[in-house]
């Protein structure tokens, strides 16, 4: 089981999201604390060592750090923003 960080941040930006969507993004989180990380794609260019969950029109952008079983979230926004 991971232990996941969530910066106030995207917590703000998390409450700006509809309550449908919030609860799909929660489900997605879960899955991350679960260690479940299938079709997760890892991230190029200036955005190298993240990666994004798909969560509908919505992209979890996370940093995964093995050896400590840490997840920080970076940012949760709609799919045409969050790049």
């Amino acid at each position: 089981m991971y232990k996941i960080i969530i910066p106030q941040a995207v917590i703000k930006e998390l409450t700006r999201i509809d309550k449908k969507n919030q609860q799909l993004i929660y489900n997605k989180l879960k899955d991350l604390e679960n260690g479940r990380f299938t079709g997760d794609k890892a991230l190029k260019g200036r955005y190298k060592g993240k990666y994004r969950k798909r969560a509908g029109n919505f992209r979890i952008i996370y940093l995964r750090e093995n050896d400590i079983l840490l997840i920080t979230i970076v940012r949760i926004a709609h799919r045409k923003e969050v790049y």
